[in-house]
């Protein structure tokens, strides 16, 4: 039985109503980098605001030039949900390209899966600065560790 997003903590459209396919040919049709620039913008703003009691310390990531919380959920399927947010809208952006690819996985399907890939294919990893660069591998390591941890901690969830 899959969880309602009614259910879930900060629910996005990201995974769901929001598919990896639909970013890829959004972005095939970007020319110039203002362009994914406009993309990541309109993205960010489709990711709702987390509520402040959300922004903690423990979700907060660390080494960000802009402040930047990425939280989760085991979901009683044994899915993952991930929520977050950024006070930077380029992150902000590229924070919900990375939910776009994790939400409602299996902890097995993430590890499985090459979260820089789609940075990749989407034309992004090439166009973004070095720093923003280590913060999305930054965050696609907070991902894979909490993945990891509900295997390790957790193993009568895997399907």
């Amino acid at each position: 039985m899959t969880q309602t997003a009614e259910n879930r903590i900060a629910p996005h459209p990201f995974g769901r109503e929001i598919s990896q396919q639909q970013l890829i040919e959004t972005f095939n049709q970007c020319r110039q980098w203002e362009d994914h620039y406009r993309q990541l913008i309109l993205l960010a703003k489709k990711l709702p605001a987390l509520p402040e009691n959300l922004k903690q310390q423990d979700t907060e990531m660390s080494g960000c030039e802009n402040r930047v919380w990425l939280g989760y959920q085991l979901l009683p399927d044994g899915h993952l949900h991930f929520y977050g947010d950024s006070e930077g809208r380029i992150v902000k952006g590229l924070l919900a390209v990375l939910l776009t690819a994790v939400e409602g996985k299996t902890p097995e399907q993430i590890l499985a899966t090459n979260l820089l890939a789609l940075f990749h294919q989407l034309g992004l990893e090439q166009q973004i600065s070095g720093s923003r660069l280590n913060g999305v591998k930054s965050l696609i390591n907070t991902v894979q560790n909490a993945a990891k941890s509900y295997i390790k901690d957790h193993p009568d969830v895997a399907p």
